[in-house]
């Protein structure tokens, strides 16, 4: 054995790059097995104590959960550069300016693998912020990229002073000539900045707001507020990437007052035919004060047109100088009482029923109301339903609903019909 390891030394100092490269292979494997070690056992058994699977079978992939505490992986990055760093000075034979290279380069690694854990563990962070109450009025999201932003470019500088083996004072002295290159490198992320801190120290847009903005073709709830981005997934289930400052500068419509009030807004208005509207006769007068919405107001109509009319004296016996009851203010009356006794429609709020100015597609009469509910699908339920009736309740009135002449009209017309409006028997 003795012999063995004399003939090898022998050999050794006759080509000695044969030792440097064995020094350099047997570092390299000790940096290997310090990775795997690292790795494999110290990292996966840390992380099976805090109980946290590695891999997610479902898809076959990594875990969400592991992927959460990634920092530990890349703080087990630095031991094999560590081992690089303290071994490459025994190896025999190396220039020098080799070794200084590969300390520089592994240094460079391990402020790399530093900002890479310290970027994970602001991820980290704001998952765990997100789950506090007010995190969707008071995002996070938008400060921490900026500390990234901060971190990688100081990673970067000292990156780039350890490669040149300089101090990185020397460098900060040099980037006073470079401010106006840096503010055009980044003006978006400046513009941004502002952006973000505007939007949320005036509470103008939260996750899970119902925003609005057409000339972007946006239309849905944000499900995500960024430094550079805010992320609406629209109706169709489409997602539109929005730039932050967009909000500041663009104008657009934010729909959370009407979810916090609890109320939608109906807006819609019925078309009338003119040529409908008359006064009601005695006979439909006594009719329509059956009707437990009219009853009350048609009580109190006719008593105070009577007073009215009983000043007339002589003149009162001439029927256009009295005051008559006219079909469409009844209809009125109706619809404002329905909409007082609808369960649905929240009585806390304004209600209006009214005439628009007349158009060639009839007289307008708008019904102007809020739900008790703000969830779509029972807003558009509710809407039907009141509409449904309106439509439904208007012969009663003799008021006629006004469309453009159709097959069905024409036919009527054909077949002489004239005046009469009753529809064709089969």
């Amino acid at each position: 054995m003795t012999e063995q390891i004399a003939r090898l030394n022998e050999l050794l100092q006759q080509w000695p790059w044969l030792l440097t490269l064995i020094a350099v292979v047997a570092l390299l494997t000790a940096s290997w097995l310090a990775n795997f070690v690292s790795k494999r056992i110290l990292v996966r058994g840390l992380l099976s104590l805090l109980k946290v699977p590695v891999s997610d079978k479902s898809h076959g992939g990594t875990s969400a959960q592991f992927k959460r505490f990634g920092f530990i992986a890349r703080l087990a990055n630095i031991i094999p550069a560590l081992v690089i760093i303290v071994g490459i000075r025994f190896v025999p034979g190396l220039p020098e300016q080799a070794t200084v290279v590969t300390l520089n380069i592994a240094s460079a690694l391990i402020i790399l693998s530093l900002a890479m854990a310290l970027s994970n563990l602001l991820d980290m962070a704001n998952e765990v912020y997100q789950r506090r109450p007010d995190a969707a009025t008071r995002p996070i999201k938008g400060y921490l990229q900026v500390l990234k932003i901060v971190v990688y470019a100081v990673a970067v500088l000292l990156m780039i002073a350890a490669m040149l083996d300089r101090s990185p004072l020397i460098l900060l002295s040099g980037l006073g000539a470079l401010a106006a290159v840096l503010m055009l490198i980044f003006q978006d992320t400046i513009l941004s900045l502002v952006a973000s801190v505007q939007i949320a120290s005036n509470d103008i847009v939260r996750v899970g707001d119902w925003v609005e903005m057409p000339q972007l073709n946006a239309d849905g709830d944000v499900v995500d507020i960024a430094l550079h981005t805010i992320k609406i997934q629209n109706w169709d289930r489409t997602i539109t990437t929005i730039p932050t400052k967009r909000f500041i500068s663009d104008s657009f419509k934010n729909w959370r007052g009407m979810t916090e009030s609890g109320g939608r807004r109906i807006k819609r208005s019925l078309f009338l035919d003119q040529t409908s509207v008359r006064f009601l006769s005695a006979a439909e007068l006594t009719h329509l004060s059956q009707l437990v919405l009219l009853s009350d107001y048609l009580s109190a109509k006719q008593q105070e047109i009577a007073q009215w009319n009983q000043k007339l004296a002589e003149r009162g016996k001439e029927p256009a100088n009295t005051r008559r009851i006219t079909n469409l203010g009844t209809f009125r009356a109706y619809v404002e009482n329905y909409l007082r006794q609808h369960p649905r429609v929240n009585q806390g709020m304004t209600q209006i029923v009214r005439h628009l100015n007349p158009t060639p597609e009839g007289l307008p009469i708008e019904v102007y109301c809020f739900t008790n509910t703000v969830e779509w699908v029972p807003y558009e339920a509710i809407q039907s339903d009141i509409f449904d009736h309106l439509l439904s309740i208007l012969p009663e009135f003799g008021l006629r609903v006004f469309q453009q002449p159709s097959g069905a009209d024409m036919q009527r017309w054909s077949a002489g019909a004239g005046a009469d409006i009753r529809p064709l028997q089969d």
